[in-house]
């Protein structure tokens, strides 16, 4: 086949020629720009690690109480079963700093937010944790057993909505996303793909076909509950085509131009890493509606039950005490 007939093909309309040194620092520009501009769409290890371990610890001492409930001698009238409830009260107690911290000024000075939101995660699954140890597993009077309902309840609601928050946060601890940011480097994306890798229009008519995903967000709560595995669907069969595409063609079109092993492979790398990243980045914003709906219910369901929470433990805690 002549080099205009291959031009012609399939492949050929997929494949913008270079040779292999411009190939080579074609990628290593692309490299740099997607890992300085679009990490906030990359899984990190460590942002994933970490909440696991903690969850692993977190269920290991529960675990461990657990089973040794019936010989422990905790009770919660005296004892260790007694600092353990103070030690949880008194943890549950600083979790109001995080909200004051965020509406008061004259707080500041006490540490950024993102350290108080992170004490507000993390005290709010120890100090449940050792309150269920205080109470050795078991239920006692009226008042106790609904202090330690209202505890279950927040603590489970507050893992709601940390799952919630990441979906509509950049990062963690980062700034609320904005969906035209989003789309803005979905874009970007895409232009990279086009203009610095060698994979060109059919790859990205298909890029924009997919693109059109996070312009028409699911509106209401009932619609994205069903459209949003919908999307994943597509984004995951998306992503699995245009990545076997681009190994064909950068394979056949490398071979062509005479490109070494490592440079094909290298190419490959960047362009399934690109592809990977646009795929992420509209789905984010497709579901970016969603996820921030149910963050508005979540906040007006898990205040109330906080404030419940503080009303029923003072009255616990005064009960035991004077009674």
């Amino acid at each position: 086949m002549t080099d205009r007939a291959f031009s012609g093909s399939r492949v050929g309309s997929l494949v913008a020629p270079r040779r292999g040194r411009a190939a080579d620092s074609s990628a290593g520009v692309a490299a740099r720009r997607r890992d300085k501009d679009f990490a906030q769409y990359r899984p990190r290890f460590w942002a994933t690690l970490t909440p696991l371990v903690f969850a692993v610890a977190v269920a290991a001492v529960l675990w461990a109480s657990w089973l040794s409930r019936e010989d422990s001698g905790v009770t919660p009238e005296s004892g260790t079963g007694y600092w353990l409830g103070i030690a949880g009260s008194s943890l549950m107690v600083v979790l109001l700093l995080y909200p004051l911290r965020k509406r008061t000024k004259f707080l500041r000075s006490l540490g950024t937010v993102a350290f108080w939101f992170r004490i507000h995660m993390i005290f709010g699954i120890i100090g449940p944790v050792l309150v269920l140890m205080h109470s050795n597993f078991r239920l006692g009077s009226v008042n106790s057993n609904v202090a330690l309902a209202a505890m279950l309840i927040v603590a489970m609601s507050g893992i709601v909505g940390r799952y919630l928050y990441t979906k509509i946060h950049v990062g963690l601890y980062g700034r609320k996303a904005v969906v035209r940011e989003m789309l803005a480097d979905a874009d970007a994306l895409r232009e990279l793909i086009a203009a610095d890798l060698p994979v060109a229009h059919r790859v990205v008519e298909q890029l924009n076909a997919f693109a059109q995903v996070g312009t028409t967000p699911p509106r209401g709560v009932l619609t994205g509950l069903f459209l949003l595995p919908v999307i994943g669907w597509r984004a995951w069969l998306v992503r699995r085509r245009l990545i076997a595409d681009a190994r064909r063609v950068i394979e056949v079109e490398g071979k062509r131009l005479g490109w070494s092993h490592k440079v094909r492979r290298r190419q490959f790398a960047s362009v399934a890493d690109l592809v990977t990243l646009h795929v992420a980045t509209v789905k984010k914003a497709a579901a970016f509606a969603f996820y921030d709906r149910l963050f508005g219910l979540w906040h007006i369901f898990h205040l109330p039950l906080f404030f419940l929470l503080v009303i029923a433990a003072i009255v616990h805690i005064f009960a035991a005490h004077f009674f």
